[in-house]
């Protein structure tokens, strides 16, 4: 649920006035032009900014009152200047470094006590059910899951950022960028990944040019029946939002 949110950054609305409900398992669609504040938008419901006018709730955690709550709810795919993915590391470095971080920060006294080899089948079994569920097939990358990042397809770097969010069995998952580079058949396919995550019950909020039909749309154009004034939303307020969050 989020009614009348907005976040004001030094030189302007990043966004304004967004209001709208989506159950769990929903597909939202953060739709807009570029310079909207969708990607601020997105990091306000995962937790990662702190609004200031309206309210929100994830999973009934109220936000922005909530906010560490919420990040242990909400994991983000990759968002340019807070989650991305490093070019010079492999696909396996990032699943080995991914799995090592839910186990030290998630995992239970009992879990960091058990033998190697039982953490490290765990390990395994939760990378093994992520990459399923990104759809990511390490045997079809070029040397397989020693492909470094700067060497995947744009479709193939959103699937891996997708299944390293998936690995900490997030509530809700927000993806940036969905469709930006990609072709008519790679947007199809990523929209088809995101519609099955949120079928199997994680809440998406994808930032997107144009969304498709069957998503929940919550477009970000600015304050409405309002002339325009310097407190406007403007590229630059939403950069300087942006630029307070620091690395999630």
């Amino acid at each position: 649920m989020v009614e009348g949110l907005g976040l004001k950054g030094p030189r302007g609305w990043a966004f304004r006035d967004v209001s709208f409900r989506a159950g769990a398992g929903s597909l939202v669609a953060l739709e807009g032009p570029s310079g909207t504040g969708r990607t601020c938008l997105l990091l306000a419901l995962t937790g990662r900014m702190k609004t200031g006018e309206g309210h929100a709730e994830v999973g009934g955690l109220p936000l922005p009152r909530r906010m560490a709550a919420v990040r242990r709810v909400a994991t983000l795919g990759q968002v340019p200047g807070v989650s991305e993915l490093d070019p010079s590391l492999t696909v396996a470095e990032h699943l080995r470094e991914r799995a090592l971080l839910q186990r030290r920060f998630d995992g239970s006294v009992r879990a960091l006590l058990r033998r190697p080899g039982s953490r490290a089948a765990e390990a395994r079994t939760r990378i093994d059910e992520a990459l399923t569920a990104a759809g990511l097939d390490l045997a079809a990358l070029p040397k397989g899951e020693r492909t470094s990042v700067r060497d995947l397809e744009r479709l193939e770097a959103l699937r891996l950022s997708i299944a390293l969010a998936l690995m900490g069995r997030p509530r809700l998952l927000g993806v940036d960028d969905t469709d930006l580079k990609l072709s008519d058949a790679d947007r199809a396919d990523a929209w088809a990944l995101l519609r099955s995550v949120a079928a199997a019950g994680t809440t998406v909020l994808a930032v997107c040019s144009e969304a498709p039909a069957d998503a929940l749309r919550i477009t970000t154009t600015g304050p409405r029946d309002e002339p325009a004034t310097e407190d406007d939303i403007t590229e630059e307020g939403a950069d300087d939002a942006l630029a307070e969050t620091g690395r999630a």
